[in-house]
């Protein structure tokens, strides 16, 4: 008898050790095209949806803030502008290539002297605890194996008074608008997957991995088991994007 315990990678069930791999080959595939399909899957309105979480973070001068799953760098330029040069953001990551990508376009924007990077695992961060002001993930939750133990180790690293922000593909509000999002995410998704990157299945799992993260209201109560206080969400255009937030008393 195999107890080995299983995880979702997408659809499919697969081993824990397995997912976290799995999930690395996939964005290993598509770093090299991850903003030009950023821009093309939301039609550019990714970058309101960014803009409206650093907003929420309430984000100031000298803070600290770890950005987690912070890929090519969009949330960790925003950042670094708002916290100056005596604050700093460190762009982290589990993916090497993905980091590499998100260093080299900061460089090239010369936002260079308030970032740091790491290639860590969300789930045992690997800092200080009671050290950022804001720990923040853009499109990454969904990804992580043990959503609890990441929610937690989040709570760990932050200073009381800290928040944590979490930026994720949802679950659209209506029947109409769940319809249209099921036919984009799983015939045009892969398309484009397929023409801009090469790679429709990478896609194909990116719109299932949206399927089978958390109800907004469900990580909300996540949220609230890990030991964040005054958790809420909001949703952003009719619940495709959810912002959830939550502070650390």
């Amino acid at each position: 008898m195999n107890d080995e315990k299983t995880t979702h990678f997408g659809y499919q069930n697969v081993p824990v050790h397995e997912k976290t791999k799995r999930v690395r080959h996939v964005f290993d595939s598509v770093s090299d095209q991850y903003d030009l399909m950023n821009d093309l899957m939301s039609l550019g309105i990714h970058r309101l949806w960014k803009r409206v979480a650093i907003g929420l973070s309430n984000i100031r001068e000298s803070n600290q803030v770890l950005d987690l799953a912070g890929g090519t760098g969009d949330l960790t330029a925003l950042y670094a502008r708002r916290v100056g040069p005596q604050g700093g953001v460190v762009l982290a990551d589990i993916n090497a290539s993905m980091l590499r990508a998100g260093r080299d376009r900061l460089i090239d924007k010369g936002v260079v002297s308030n970032v740091r990077y790491a290639q860590v695992n969300a789930e045992a961060l690997p800092f200080e605890s009671n050290h950022f002001d804001c720990v923040t993930i853009g499109f990454g939750l969904r990804n992580v194996t043990d959503k609890d133990s990441a929610l937690r180790s989040m709570l760990r690293v932050l200073k009381p008074g800290g928040r944590v922000i979490i930026l994720e593909f949802s679950h659209p509000q209506g029947k109409l608008i769940n319809k249209a999002y099921d036919l984009y995410s799983f015939k045009i998704l892969p398309f484009l997957g397929k023409v801009i990157a090469n790679d429709a299945e990478s896609y194909r799992y990116l719109a299932e991995s949206i399927r089978m993260h958390p109800k907004q209201e469900e990580l909300k109560q996540m949220m609230e088991a890990a030991g964040f206080e005054r958790c809420e969400y909001f949703n952003l255009t009719q619940g495709i994007v959810a912002v959830h937030r939550g502070y650390k008393l």
